[in-house]
């Protein structure tokens, strides 16, 4: 994929949400914006475990981003590693929310109160932390309604938690088809 952004180092710090559907490049827009700082540390929310399609992806997303960014692999606990990173970093890239939606439903099932304590806590360590931080997530909003329970709790959740990310976010970016369209702030100069 074509390079689209500009390269300056250290821009200001900033909370910014991408969105976009399956395969829009919203992973590798968010990278793009990653790589304009020299300290960067990527937050894997997947875990592969028996599935080796999501191995396959996961081998893919590591080797498409640079040596020297630090890796950390954690599936619910993101706002403790925003607040723990955010001190060594000067971005935190963290790819992605729905998959760590899909691990509060699995973790938490039913316990309401402990999957929004943990999208509490990601929402205030946002606001906590002195470095940029980029999330990336799918758009939910435009798809069919789940036929199953348990998929209209992850829509559900999903929707939920890309709406309060995107309430704190300084940037909101759609993108579609690889472009980025600005929902909210501006694209980097």
């Amino acid at each position: 994929m074509p390079d689209l952004l500009p390269q300056p180092k250290s821009p200001a710090r900033n909370v910014t949400l991408v969105l976009g559907g399956v395969r829009s490049g919203k992973s590798h827009y968010a990278q793009q914006l990653a790589e304009r700082y020299d300290h960067v540390t990527f937050v894997a929310t997947a875990e592969a475990r028996d599935d080796s399609e999501m191995r396959r992806k996961i081998e893919r997303h590591q080797a498409e981003r640079p040596s020297h960014w630090k890796t950390v692999e954690e599936p619910v606990e993101v706002a403790r590693v925003i607040l723990s990173a955010g001190q060594q970093s000067e971005v935190i890239l963290i790819d992605c929310l729905t998959i760590f939606a899909a691990n509060l439903l699995e973790r938490f099932g039913e316990q309401t109160t402990a999957k929004h304590a943990e999208v509490d806590a990601l929402c205030g360590s946002l606001a906590a932390t002195t470095c940029s931080i980029i999330l990336v997530s799918n758009e939910v909003g435009s798809g069919v309604v789940p036929e199953y329970a348990l998929g209209r709790r992850f829509r559900d959740l999903v929707g939920e938690i890309n709406q309060r990310v995107a309430a704190t976010a300084d940037n909101v970016y759609l993108l579609i088809a690889g472009l980025p369209l600005v929902l909210k702030g501006e694209l980097p100069r």
